[in-house]
């Protein structure tokens, strides 16, 4: 068989659907497992030092950082919890 145009239309079956943990097209059917996160595999996530760009995009900061974005405003204060900021009061003008 040739390599070229007449293998490629026999190409029609999917061996990847969709990732219910990443979204991404990468949740290999028979292997059970997804090729972007390592899903299925085990517990911890698919992460390579040779892949550098590919720690970069899912690290910590790519996200909503719904906790983590208060932490260094409230490390500033020391932490405090259960005070409430003084009211500043303003000086009536007298009527002349």
């Amino acid at each position: 068989m040739t390599k070229g145009a007449q293998s490629l239309g026999r190409r029609n079956n999917k061996t990847h659907t969709l990732s219910r943990v990443t979204g991404t097209q990468s949740w290999h059917k028979q292997k059970k497992r997804c090729a972007s996160s390592g899903h299925g595999a085990g517990t911890k996530l698919r992460r390579y030092n040779w892949a550098k760009k590919a720690i970069r995009r899912r690290s910590q900061g790519t996200g909503r950082m719904s906790y983590l974005k208060h932490v260094q405003r409230r490390a500033k204060n020391g932490f405090r919890e259960g005070t409430k900021a003084q009211s500043v009061k303003r000086k009536a003008v007298a009527p002349k």
